[in-house]
């Protein structure tokens, strides 16, 4: 068993980081490693809704036109067992580059090829606000939205704010070893 981590923020040892870090932790502590992929260090461009309607080979066949890092970080999320989404808080959303990704990855799900083994993966976000926090709850309820709509079972979406960073990471580490658990069961 194994699961991959997509982190969207810039700072691999920021507060998101940190967060995403403590849902690992669980689930290395029941035994399922962990691979950790931070999309700002990749090259992955935004959807160029490639022909008239909008749409392209994502709509006809389930994958995108764009040659980048785009289609390796989807085959290794289809060789993972497990997802974890990560963002930082941006005007009460995901970050730019998930938010790039997840618009691209929402694309070819839409045609059954695409959803290939991601529908029903078990899937974790985690969205992290720096500031006062209040925009953390929505981030999550449009990554929910997303991941459901690509096929993902969705597990947990969990709000952090930097106020409760520390009161989090517990929780953020039952949620790792829950993850696990329900992997080990299936």
């Amino acid at each position: 068993m194994k699961a991959i981590l997509i982190c969207g923020s810039r700072n691999p040892n920021g507060q998101t980081a940190a967060t995403a870090g403590a849902v690992l932790e669980g689930l290395a502590k029941a035994g399922v490693p962990a691979e950790k992929v931070f999309l700002p260090a990749l090259a992955i461009e935004r959807c160029r809704q490639c022909d008239d309607s909008g749409w392209g080979l994502c709509m006809k066949e389930g994958r995108c036109v764009i040659e980048d890092d785009m289609a390796g970080l989807v085959e290794k999320m289809r060789q993972a067992d497990a997802v974890v989404f990560a963002s930082p808080v941006y005007f009460s959303d995901m970050s730019e580059s998930l938010r790039a990704f997840t618009d691209r990855l929402r694309r070819i799900c839409m045609q059954e090829a695409g959803r290939s083994s991601i529908k029903g993966k078990p899937a974790i976000g985690v969205c992290v606000a720096g500031g006062g926090g209040v925009g953390a709850p929505e981030c999550c309820a449009s990554l929910k939205k997303v991941a459901a709509a690509c096929g993902f079972a969705v597990a947990e979406m969990i709000p952090v704010k930097r106020q409760d960073l520390r009161e989090k990471t517990q929780a953020l580490e039952r949620a790792g070893q829950s993850l696990a658990s329900g992997l080990a069961r299936n």
